[in-house]
């Protein structure tokens, strides 16, 4: 198809999806740019679904497409991928093509979301406008229902999907997530269609359809307030009345912006639970809302307000939410985000403050209403409102999920990055600083208003943090640097003291607000003092600050201060567990010193320990050297932090970890953790759990399989092991009755062959593990070992005792003799007395 001939639509379809399985890709891409160019929309519309399928994957995952997300740069196609799905390459000129013919293309609900899922099929249409006015109703019922979407939508529904669709990760895998192809798609896209400078680019074909429904359901009066929760333009409607589509052409220039983003957010954060996502569809909060501000901007005569009216009163008298049907229960669908999955939506956070923070000054300070009369931007407008309008609700509940649901290990470092990154938009302003002055520089005044507005992101999100560190075990170095970081990053100058007045506010007695305000909002010129403009702005931020938690938390919520008696008692516990676990690095450090220096040369004369199982299994194989005085380092800045968020006396906090250092002695260490005796062995409690995560008290574990078998060890020959491993395998096959019925004699010549036949230490060694009752039962049958001949330590005696033979003219032979004769006759000493030396 070096040439294609002008054909009909079914055989270009056929004939591409013929080369699909016999040309290579960079032939196929090649073609396909030709095609795009040479044919009309009419005839490329037919391929367009296939195409996308062929590049994303099948939203069923059963088609891998081209396998954007295991895609690397050293892979040869990575070039050829990122040139053709560029925003200004062949792919994105087939949409733009597509769309001004407008085109539809339809996605079963079936692969949206849960919650928008459930709340489509109940008949209520969303509160997002990227589903109104695409519904289509087929004849067999509601659950068969499409959406009808143009074709940039189609497209990045399907590009945002692959996200989420299951790979299989071929054997030996090992490549990183944030050099993928789909990965630097998403960075690129991002940045083309929400640009931090200058606006976005048209598109190279004329539209003037107006097909996009975001910006043509709010004119320019009403701006972007028909986003989020506090407006009513986002209440309940039926799906069977979905409202009208007018264009709105000064919205044209950023369709695209919101519609991606839109995808993006639904697609990637619209997971949590469905009883969740019915509250915060409910419209009775949404009309309270609404009820409120214009009763706040209604109410300049009005008297004194009884206590129980006004802000929180507006939340209460909400009527209960209605009982969802049976099919909410039949679609609850299982949410376990992948590491990839939170790196890409970090990036999202990240870009979007960035794109937010390049608000030109003069936008930014002015007020909202000020909008409606400027010829601001579209696009500036978006990026006054973005964040909190379309992230702060779905993000939240995307990382409160993550946080109770995500695996105790350091893989928790992308979702915690997450969060760190959305919680301080001054780090992504674009102004150049110096990394070490950036650590105590104090945040900016000006962000008090963000902080507010999204309080529960620093409160509710660190208590949960809280909660899981408690269960952490921080004598790993990953897990005390993610303390660390959480403490360095609330530790920043002015942002404590920011959430404790956001805490102050939305604490505000609702009385006190109509109190302030006696007069209304009169102007000096009516008879008002300059003051009650003051008093306003501050009923605002109370407001906003109330309705933001509300809006998230329901209007039930109880909520609990960051900086209150609950939450300090918390952070003394977890001060408590930081102390531990430094003492518990100290210790496995000391030990691993003293491990190291008995197992040096000369403990192979006999001078060291040769107990195979002689490791301290409070330590990861990481937790050694470096990775130790690291934990140390980390564990004490984190508690310097935590002392300078939480204003902790220094001299208090010195003295309560004196006092646990004294109280933790070394015998305490080898007690066992703190159990029950259950059916089947030990049980291990919470505080038992705690202890052996912070390496206070273990279990003295062995190896209890068949000692034979035990890994080969680095002072060991392996050649050795395994030849005397199949002698003494033929030997015990060929006299295991004579051995087992010489054991069994009870007089001195079974005591004899007991002591060179069995492992007399086996059954003490079991029983100082918690391994069931039919492990601590079993008969170790007697057997022959050579095992202890293929030791290094015993080779080298060996010819050291044959060397010294020599020297005194013995022969090997004689010098065997000896040896065996030697032996036996210490075989011999410990039947007769071995039993009065271990006693004494």
């Amino acid at each position: 198809m070096a040439a294609p001939t002008l054909q009909q639509p079914s055989f270009l379809l056929a004939n591409l999806k013929a080369d699909s399985t016999t040309k290579p890709l960079l032939q196929r891409c090649q073609d396909l740019v030709k095609i795009i160019d040479d044919y009309p929309a009419k005839e490329l519309h037919l391929i367009f679904p296939w195409l996308v399928e062929t590049v994303f994957g099948s939203l069923d995952g059963i088609i891998a497409g081209w396998n954007l997300r295991l895609l690397h740069p050293r892979n040869n196609e990575y070039n050829i991928v990122m040139e053709f799905l560029n925003p200004g390459g062949p792919m994105m000129k087939l949409v733009y093509k597509l769309h001004a013919e407008d085109y539809k293309y339809e996605i079963p609900v079936n692969y949206l979301p849960g919650p928008v899922k459930a709340c489509i099929q109940e008949g209520v249409l969303p509160d997002c406008p990227l589903f109104h006015n695409k519904l289509q109703f087929p004849l067999s019922g509601l659950l068969t229902l499409n959406l009808a979407l143009n074709p940039f939508e189609f497209f990045m529904f399907n590009f945002a999907y692959c996200l989420i669709t299951p790979k299989i990760y071929p054997q030996g895998y090992h490549g990183s997530s944030t050099d993928s192809a789909y990965f630097v798609l998403v960075d690129t896209y991002l940045k083309y269609f929400l640009p931090s400078e200058g606006s976005v680019p048209p598109s190279p074909f004329s539209d003037s359809r107006g097909s996009v429904t975001a910006p043509s359901q709010r004119s320019s009066s009403v701006s972007f307030a028909g986003y989020g929760v506090h407006s009513p333009s986002l209440l309940k409607h039926h799906i069977f009345h979905q409202p009208s589509v007018n264009a709105d052409p000064s919205a044209q220039e950023i369709w695209r912006t919101e519609t991606l983003l839109q995808m993006f957010v639904e697609i990637w954060l619209h997971h949590y639970s469905l009883d969740m996502y019915q509250k915060l569809q409910s419209p009775q909060v949404k009309l309270a809302l609404l009820q409120y501000r214009l009763s706040m901007s209604s109410m300049p005569c009005q008297p004194h307000a009884p206590p129980g009216s006004g802000t929180l009163h507006t939340y209460q008298v909400l009527l209960p939410f209605h009982s969802p049907p049976p099919l909410w229960g039949l679609l609850e669908e299982p949410f376990s985000p992948t590491e990839e999955h939170v790196l890409v939506v970090r990036l999202l956070v990240k870009h979007l403050h960035a794109f937010s923070n390049s608000l030109k000054p003069e936008q930014l300070s002015s007020s909202p209403s000020a909008h409606s009369h400027t010829h601001t931007s579209p696009l500036e407008e978006f990026k006054r409102v973005v964040v909190q309008r379309f992230v702060q609700q779905k993000l939240y509940l995307f990382l409160q999920h993550c946080f109770g649901h995500w695996p105790l290990d350091a893989s928790f470092r992308a979702v915690l990055e997450t969060w760190l990154s959305y919680i301080q938009p001054w780090r992504y302003t674009g102004e150049k600083s110096n990394p070490q002055a950036d650590q105590s520089r104090t945040v900016p005044d000006k962000w008090e208003s963000f902080v507010q507005e999204n309080l529960l992101m620093y409160t509710k999100l660190f208590q949960v943090f809280l909660n899981r560190t408690v269960r952490t075990d921080l004598v790993n170095a990953k897990n005390a640097l993610m303390v660390f970081r959480v403490a360095k990053v609330f530790a920043q100058p002015n942002l404590a003291d920011m959430i404790q007045k956001g805490e102050q506010l939305f604490l505000e007695p609702e009385h006190v607000l109509h109190h302030r305000q006696p007069r209304g909002y009169l102007t000096p010129n009516q008879g008002g003092s300059f003051l009650s403009s003051r008093q306003r702005v501050m009923t605002d931020v109370v407001f906003r600050v109330k309705s933001h938690v509300y809006a998230l938390e329901g209007q039930d919520c109880q909520y609990k201060q960051m900086f209150g008696t609950e939450l300090r008692g918390a952070v003394m516990k977890l001060i408590q567990i930081i102390a531990q676990a430094r003492q518990t690095a100290k210790r496995i450090s000391d030990h691993s010193n003293e491990v190291a220096a008995n197992n040096s040369f000369l403990s192979w004369f006999g001078m060291g320990s040769s107990d195979m199982n002689n490791t301290f299994t409070g330590a990861e194989p990481e937790e050694s050297g470096e990775c130790l005085k690291k934990t140390h380092e980390f564990l004490d800045r984190a508690l310097e932090n935590l002392c300078q968020i939480f204003k902790l006396n220094q001299g208090q906090l010195t003295q309560l970890i004196a006092n646990l250092g004294s109280s933790q002695d070394d015998g305490n260490s080898r007690q066992l953790p703190d159990c029950i005796q259950g059916e089947n062995g030990l049980i291990l409690t919470d505080l038992g759990r705690r202890q052996i995560m912070n390496g206070l008290r273990r279990f003295e574990i062995s190896y209890q399989g068949d000692p034979e078998l035990q890994p080969i060890r680095s002072y060991e020959n392996a050649l050795l092991v395994r030849l005397f491993y199949k002698i003494s395998s033929l030997v015990n096959e060929r006299f295991g009755g004579h051995m087992n019925a010489l054991c069994s004699r009870p007089d001195f010549l079974g005591r004899l062959g007991r002591h060179y036949l069995s492992d007399q230490d086996s059954s003490m060694k079991l029983k100082q593990s918690p391994v069931s009752r039919q492990a601590l039962e079993r008969n170790r049958q007697p057997r022959l070992s050579l095992r202890l001949l293929a030791s290094y330590r015993t080779i080298l005696l060996l010819l050291l005792f044959y060397f010294c033979g020599a020297l005194l003219s013995f022969g090997p032979i004689s010098s065997t003799l000896l040896i065996l004769t030697g032996g036996f006759l210490y075989g011999l000493f410990m039947t007769l007395f071995g039993d009065k030396i271990k006693t004494h």
